[in-house]
């Protein structure tokens, strides 16, 4: 059975203007008022803490921080990093969220194979991960049945600004990107491979 989505996309939005936009979208989607929504778009710098993280967690305060509502600890959005928001009606499955954030870490994984890129998940770490490295992070929160945030995925950001952090709270492990891997792709051509994944994971149709 194909699940209804809207699919946006946007050049770049602040981070409090994302989030605004998906709270306004999960009240019409609980309401069903609105379809689910797929959407892709850049994030000017920032650092973003989670409901788990640590102020201890920031090592440098050049970069802009901002308490969110997501799963998870802090990390860090910029440009040449795609992030996929994927707001979603659960219900009545409300309990399925691990569930979905398995269905996210393979689309990330199925379109980094489309790139020839092996990439994994790992069982106690959400996200996706190549060669021990992390690639994309997820982070998700639930209200009202609605699943809301989603992943970021790393494909040619400035990976120095990971220093100014302890990434998902996961000290001495590395963070990775398309273009270090020697795999750099227009963000064109990674939007249309997570799209297809996308789709093909979450069994998704088009709605306008």
């Amino acid at each position: 059975m194909n699940v209804p989505f809207e699919y946006q996309r946007d050049e770049r939005l602040a981070y409090h203007l994302a989030w605004e936009r998906q709270m306004a979208r999960v009240e019409a989607i609980a309401a069903r008022e609105a379809p689910n929504l797929f959407w892709l778009l850049e994030h000017d710098p920032i650092y973003t803490l989670g409901r788990s993280a640590s102020p201890a967690d920031i090592l440098a305060t050049t970069i802009p921080t901002r308490v969110t509502d997501r799963g998870g600890k802090v990390t860090y959005h910029g440009p040449g990093q795609l992030v996929g928001y994927v707001l979603r009606d659960l219900r009545p499955a409300i309990h399925a969220a691990r569930a979905h954030v398995i269905k996210l870490e393979e689309t990330v994984i199925r379109a980094l194979a489309g790139l020839g890129v092996e990439a994994r998940r790992e069982s106690d770490n959400p996200g996706v991960w190549v060669a021990g490295e992390k690639i994309a992070a997820l982070g998700v929160r639930i209200r009202h049945g609605v699943a809301y945030h989603g992943f970021s995925i790393n494909r040619a950001p400035d990976l120095d600004a990971f220093a100014g952090i302890v990434p998902c709270g996961l000290a001495g492990r590395g963070v990775t990107s398309l273009e270090k891997l020697g795999s750099p792709v227009p963000r064109a051509e990674l939007e249309a491979r997570l799209v297809a994944s996308f789709q093909e994971v979450f069994e998704a149709e088009w709605r306008e």
